[in-house]
């Protein structure tokens, strides 16, 4: 007891001097301007006390603060390529003063200047700054920060950042241990939807970093973003080109060092062309003959991948005040990737059920196509129109090897092939504006209109018998679906619209702004299209005793044995394809309040409400008849963020709030999609879970692009959805409420340091950057209350589990050396490393332990050089380790390996130049 007084004794002696210390102070504060931008307000400029070491950037809207002792001083505002003005000034104890300023180029070009303020919006520090003086908590990694790194896409940047992690094997991302179903996606503001029927969030890795100003990480709810939040929500914020004019030409080639190692033995399926567009689809005679289009045989691929970008950008002055800035990027990517390792299911006593080594050859695509147009009609009124086209394909080719207990054959293995191929597209539309209809009222709003199509046309597979001592195969078949192709389609439309009143607080005109009231609307209204259809091959008796080649099924998959009997064709309904759809509609209004008490205290409280109404309706092989569910719910959601400015440098913050998370239109359909290991089947009785969150944030940016922090947070969820192994003929998984209570606690911290910053002309800097999170995730587990709830059956093997796909321990750090020898050559070298604990993957049932993917960190490298003003090489080598992923089963006698795989390590190299 005595020594927990003396702590508090201590931390209030503390307190009271820091307070004494401050009422010594003045507070100087204003706003800068930009003459030759019409007045409009200068971000980044710096301000400085001259002769101390006092100063301070303007912000994102021009504004500044610092803090100094009482006395007589000359102020100093610089920024790059404009006069540098001094301003004599008197600092009265406990008082604030006020200095406005405006700067000009005087005898530096404008041209200069606009190109700076670009770059310096995509800068580390800029982001930096904003992070500081907002008073939500807000994290960011920007377009510099992604070069630095060698980042390509959305999904690789977003894991470089504090608590985030990517699911190995998928796109799926984990903040602080919350999955798919948690995170939300959004560009400038406005959602986008999913490209894969299996997800809530579009894949991120489709997005090259060519098309981002940064990406911002809100890990703390605000109202104006939907209530479906308790993980994070990734917004992209697309390029805004400001500069004369600009055009790019980068060309670059990669290999993956397994791929190359295949070189002679590299096959994947016909049919889906090198460029990731295809045009065939379903058959329309497909139940009167042999009529497909795509070879079931193999080809031969040289897996050298390659790279091609074009980049253009200009801006043009219209009338006296106006302005249009136009950008575009269009670019081509291609890789090649093979991984071969064990993947087996096994029982409680570890048993194998299936046990197969797998090897998997997998070409990759990524076609993207991005304009904006942004026209400053003056320095109050903005619009702009972001159009963005993607287009991403997978081609795999999969072949196990091995047993399975239904296909039992003492003399033979048992040989899967499956051909796949995936072609994502997303076309996206946004209309945005902002208007300052006076110095205190803003009106700004946005519109989009979004489409996506996924489709799998023609996925294929053949099971064979590989007779070992005789070397030939059969036709195996147990089941009428071991030998089948199958369609799919999914198409999903979403129109999403923002309008947000803003009126500020106090005297803004004169620098004195007390806060803000932001009042508005969003609304989103999604609906999406699924169907599939699977056509399967029945093989006669005396087929399934034919010698095949597994290289050339065509010679036994054709008209001729068609014709003959020797296999016929099936499928669920005729060519009536299994169905559903989903329906989604949310309106939602919102309030904050931002204010600032004195010099250091300030807060946004916010309150939210939310109409949802989603219906899902299906006819398929569980449901012929066909069967629809709807669910409306009605949410409050409030949120706060207070924050308090412990010194210049550092900010103490705490944020807490509510939402919610909605099952998604697939899990409630009652469809079922079958892999070679699993199979998959949606419940209609699934229902959103409630999340409370709550956040506390130590901040300190000793200079502009440097910080420290660190952050505890928390989050209770109420009726928590899992995805579990339910009690069925065939072990489906399924999602269920598993339980009343789960939650998730940890801290996390970040460092950005220069180790050494050479003070010269020209650069010579040596910098790291470090982030961890360490984090406890339970949930209770409750099959009494699945079965009340359902019409399923779980039989899980424990009563609580952790958070699946969550890791105790994440970090990443990174070391960069930054060298220039003239003022238009230099290079940039960095060195990163990524590590996760142990996760879990699945929650063990019928008495088999937890299946959980083992620790593993990987190691990057990147340089990129500017050999001078046009020209530039860039090499880079991913995954430079090559650690081995596993998978195992927690069994009572021990952990059992059941999946495992290397992916080899990437090497790139490319050229840019500028014209």
């Amino acid at each position: 007891m005595k020594l927990k007084f003396n702590v508090r004794f201590l931390f209030i002696t503390l307190f009271l001097c820091g307070i004494s210390f401050a009422q010594t102070k003045g507070t100087i504060k204003g706003t800068l301007t930009d003459k030759e931008m019409n007045n409009e307000t200068l971000p980044f400029a710096n301000i400085v006390v001259k002769g101390t070491n006092y100063n301070a950037n303007s912000d994102l809207d021009g504004k500044y603060s610092i803090s100094v002792p009482a006395g007589k001083y000359t102020l100093q505002f610089s920024f790059v390529g404009y006069e540098t003005v001094e301003v004599p000034v008197t600092v009265k104890a406990n008082e604030t003063i006020t200095i406005n300023q405006t700067l000009s180029s005087g005898g530096y070009t404008l041209d200069d200047v606009v190109i700076q303020t670009t770059v310096n919006r995509q800068k580390e520090s800029a982001l930096l700054l904003d992070q500081k003086n907002a008073v939500e908590i807000k994290q960011s990694i920007g377009a510099q920060e992604l070069s630095r790194k060698g980042v390509g896409d959305v999904a690789a940047a977003v894991v470089k950042t504090a608590g985030v992690s990517k699911q190995e094997g998928n796109n799926n991302i984990y903040v602080r241990g919350l999955g798919d179903r948690y995170n939300s996606t959004s560009m400038n503001g406005l959602p986008i939807p999913s490209n894969d029927p299996e997800r809530k969030n579009i894949a991120l890795d489709i997005f090259s970093t060519d098309i981002v100003e940064y990406i911002s990480i809100d890990k703390v709810y605000g109202s104006k973003i939907y209530g479906d939040f308790a993980g994070g929500n990734v917004d992209i914020v697309s390029k805004d080109y400001r500069g004369d004019g600009m055009f790019e030409l980068s060309l670059g080639s990669k290999v993956n060092t397994n791929a190359l190692g295949q070189t002679n033995n590299f096959l994947l399926q016909q049919g889906p062309n090198k460029t990731g567009f295809v045009s065939y689809g379903v058959p329309s005679n497909a139940l009167s003959g042999y009529n497909f289009e795509n070879s079931l045989n193999p080809t031969k691929e040289a897996p050298f991948g390659g790279d091609i970008a074009l980049k253009a950008g200009k801006s043009f002055n219209v009338g006296e005040e106006g302005k249009i800035g136009l950008f575009g990027t269009a670019s081509f990517n291609s890789g090649y990737e093979f991984r071969e390792g064990l993947t087996q299911a096994v029982n409680a006593q570890a048993a194998e059920l299936k046990s197969f080594n797998q090897e998997k050859y997998t070409y990759n695509t990524n076609t993207t196509g991005m304009f904006n147009a942004n026209y400053r009609i003056n320095n109050n009124h903005k619009i702009g129109y972001n159009l963005l086209y993607v287009n991403s394909s997978e081609q795999t080719r999969d072949v196990y090897v091995g047993r399975d207990r239904d296909y039992d054959n003492a003399n033979a293995d048992l040989q899967v092939q499956r051909g796949t191929f995936t072609q994502n597209t997303v076309f996206i539309n946004q209309l945005l504006g902002s208007h300052k209809l006076t110095d205190k009222f803003g009106f700004d709003w946005g519109a989009s209109y979004n489409t996506v199509e996924g489709d799998m046309p023609d996925r294929t597979q053949n099971k064979l018998f590989y007779y070992r001592n005789n070397d030939y195969y059969n036709i195996a078949q147990r089941t009428t679906t071991d030998n089948q192709r199958y369609f799919q389609n999914l198409k999903e439309d979403e129109i999403a619209a923002n309008m947000a009143f803003s009126y500020k607080l106090g005297d803004p005109k004169n620098g004195d702004s007390k806060g803000k009231i932001v009042a508005g609307y969003n609304g989103k209204f999604k609906t999406r299209d699924f169907e599939a259809i699977q056509f399967n091959f029945p093989v006669t008796d005396a087929g399934q005793n034919t010698i095949v080649d597994p290289n050339n099924l065509d010679a036994f998959f054709n008209q001729q044995n068609y014709n003959n009997g020797t296999f016929s064709i099936t499928s669920f309904a005729g060519m009536t394809p299994q169905t559903y759809s989903g329906d989604q509609d949310i309106h939602a209004g919102f309030a904050n309040l931002e204010y600032t008490f004195g010099e250091k205290f300030s807060f946004v409280a916010g309150l939210r409400y939310e109409n949802i109404a989603q219906t899902v309706e299906w006819r398929t092989q569980f449901d012929a008849g066909g069967g629809i569910n709807t669910f409306e719910r009605n949410e409050f959601l409030p949120s706060l963020v207070l924050k308090y400015e412990l010194n210049e440098k550092q900010n103490l913050r705490l944020a807490a709030s509510k939402t919610y998370t909605l099952p998604q239109f697939k899990e409630r359909a009652l469809f079922v999609y079958e892999d070679v290991m699993e199979s998959k089947i949606g419940n209609p009785y699934l229902y959103p879970s409630q999340n409370y969150n709550l956040d506390v944030k130590w901040e300190m940016f000793p200079k502009s692009d440097e910080v420290f922090s660190v952050t505890a947070f928390g989050k209770y969820i109420l009726d928590p959805i899992n995805e579990v192994v339910i009690a069925s003929a065939s072990n489906d998984i399924s999602w269920v409420n598993i339980g009343d209570t789960g939650y998730a606690y940890g801290v996390e911290l970040e460092a950005r340091k220069n180790i050494f910053d050479f003070d010269e002309e020209l650069t010579n800097r040596l910098s790291f950057g470090f982030n961890a999170s360490y984090m406890k995730t339970h949930q209770d587990i409750d099959e009494q209350k699945v079965i009340d709830e359902t019409d399923l059956n779980i039989n899980l093997t424990d009563s609580s589990s952790g958070f699946t796909g969550a890791s105790d321990l994440i970090l990443n750090a990174d070391v960069s050396y930054a060298k220039n020898w003239t003022k238009e050559g230099g290079l940039i070298a960095t060195l990163s490393y990524n590590h996760y604990s142990d996760k879990l993957y699945a929650i063990g049932n019928e008495g088999k332990g937890n299946l959980v993917d083992k620790a593993m960190g990987s190691l990057d490298f990147v340089l990129k050089t500017k050999l001078n003003k046009n020209l530039g090489i860039d090499f880079g080598a991913r995954n430079i380790l090559n650690p081995e992923f596993k998978r195992v089963q927690e069994n009572a006698g021990g952990d059992v390996l059941v999946f495992n795989y290397k992916k080899g390590i990437t090497f790139g190299l490319g050229m840019n130049y500028q014209f």
